[in-house]
């Protein structure tokens, strides 16, 4: 695979959907897809009536369909729902999920990756993240049915990614060791798939899988010789993210201070060493505030591969971020008056977490006071020992009541927004409750959101994914377009 110089960020619930992500591969580039919560995203959008056609066009093509037709029969609402229905939505994931489940989440993926391939042979990767990880087997499974050229995987130390990938090319059954709160040393926790039994004859039906390349998303040195070291298959490359990254953001290493506004504070710890990077003799991308010309630049001659871009990918035309939502943010990008707060307690997995301000969003404190508590998508949720041995789920984001029962503390669940359900509302599949509440978006960003206004000349109050990419690379945009990838 020739090596990209652009690496698109996998954003959201659905920000990096298959459209943005053809756009971006289309151009000679990697274009990402958003793995994370998409089986919600296509339950919405059966549930929405598929206008397009897009989604059941690309379940047409699966080599099973018996089973496209339970999805359609369970989701598919012709000509949409109405504006104040619920969203028919997926079950939370536990250890032993239903074989339901898993097959929608393995569609789900399918779908995501077979679009963003279609009508053109760039490559597309996919991003997952290690703190979601119950549905992580499903999902890498469904991505590589369709040919997903690339895995990127963050927000943790995936060092069982690798060997699952080698095993699932082949349609081996596999296992995945999951973090439980509360274990004892010896303990083996595992969600199992075997994708024999989830999609019976799946084997025989589409032969030996391509086995896509695996680049961890990471913030030291240190975790990418532990990954090299650790890893039950190889590792192809790494993605360095800086805390300027939108998204999640590693918590700084050692004290956490806070500075003036609430935010924490990054030092010299957290500034990864190139040199030693290089030393390992894999190709890096570098991520966090590289959405300029020269920044490109100095990370080619720093000896990157390239870069991966977030932010100017995540307001362009393609984006899944919800089109009233981008207008308006842009609008702030515009007059300069955008601003993004790290936030060290919104995200229920207690690590910092960016978020765009912006009013009508769950960024104003008045918002979020309205919102009552539930967790009924448990992507987030962390898994605990209780104290019969058997395993339990809760969420630092459920009703406090439900979550201080449950063995948690109440002060981890100060300020923590559900941003399952905000996220996915991001990107226009807001959940309406039986009250009427509607949920509320929540956007991210990097710290250079601002700049984005690179892009809006001459008067113009968008642009396209197109932009972005004949922008950063400049002179090697005709040369990626010609030699292809």
């Amino acid at each position: 695979m020739k090596l990209p110089k652009l690496i698109q960020g996998g954003m959201g619930v659905a920000i990096s959907d298959w459209r943005l992500a053809k756009a971006v591969s289309s151009l000679g580039q990697l274009g990402v897809v958003s793995g994370t919560g998409i089986s919600r995203v296509f339950a919405s959008r059966l549930t929405d009536g598929d206008l397009s056609g897009n989604v059941r066009r690309a379940l047409s093509n699966f080599a099973l369909p018996e089973i496209v037709q339970t999805m359609i029969d369970r989701y598919y609402t012709p000509n949409g729902k109405s504006s104040t229905t619920p969203y028919k939505i997926p079950v939370s994931y536990s250890l032993k999920p239903p074989k339901f489940l898993d097959q929608v989440t393995a569609l789900a993926n399918y779908v995501e990756v077979f679009l963003a391939k279609e009508g053109h042979s760039g490559i597309v990767g996919i991003n997952l993240l290690e703190k979601v990880q119950m549905p992580t087997l499903a999902s890498l499974y469904g991505a590589m049915l369709a040919g997903v050229d690339v895995v990127l995987m963050g927000a943790g130390i995936p060092t069982q990614i690798a060997g699952i990938l080698d095993k699932l090319s082949s349609h081996e059954p596999v296992s995945y060791r999951v973090d439980v709160r509360g274990a004892e040393k010896d303990d083996d926790y595992r969600i199992h798939f075997d994708p024999e039994s989830i999609f019976p004859g799946i084997s025989k039906l589409v032969g030996k899988l391509k086995r896509p390349k695996f680049l961890p998303i990471i913030s030291s040195v240190v975790l990418a010789q532990a990954l090299i070291k650790r890893s039950e298959g190889s590792v192809d490359g790494f993605i360095i993210e800086g805390p300027t990254a939108g998204g999640h953001n590693a918590p700084p290493r050692g004290a956490v201070n806070l500075n003036e506004k609430g935010e924490p504070i990054y030092g010299d710890k957290d500034v990864v060493d190139l040199e030693k990077m290089r030393q390992i003799g894999l190709p890096f991308w570098l991520a966090g505030g590289y959405g300029n010309p020269k920044q490109v630049q100095a990370s080619l001659d720093a000896g990157a591969a390239g870069v991966q871009v977030g932010t100017a990918f995540s307001l362009c035309d393609e984006s899944g971020m919800d089109p009233e939502l981008k207008k308006r943010l842009l609008e702030k990008v515009r007059k300069e008056e955008a601003e993004v707060f790290t936030s060290p307690l919104v995200s229920p997995t207690g690590f910092p977490f960016k978020v765009a301000q912006l009013e009508g969003t769950l960024s104003e404190p008045e918002l979020y006071e309205q919102r009552n508590r539930i967790c009924d998508l448990g992507f987030l949720r962390i898994l605990y020992k209780r104290e019969d041995g058997k395993i339990g789920y809760r969420c630092a984001s459920e009703p406090i009541d439900d979550y201080v029962k449950k063995g948690g503390v109440v002060e981890d669940t100060v300020n923590r927004s559900c941003l399952c359900n905000n996220l996915t509302a991001t990107a226009g599949f807001p959940q309406v409750r039986k009250d009427g509440y509607v949920e509320q978006p929540i956007i991210t960003s990097g710290d250079d959101l601002v700049s984005a206004r690179q892009f809006l000349t001459e008067g113009k109050t968008s642009y396209s994914a197109e932009d972005v990419v004949r922008f950063l690379l400049g002179p090697f945009f005709k040369q990626g377009l010609q030699s292809g990838v």
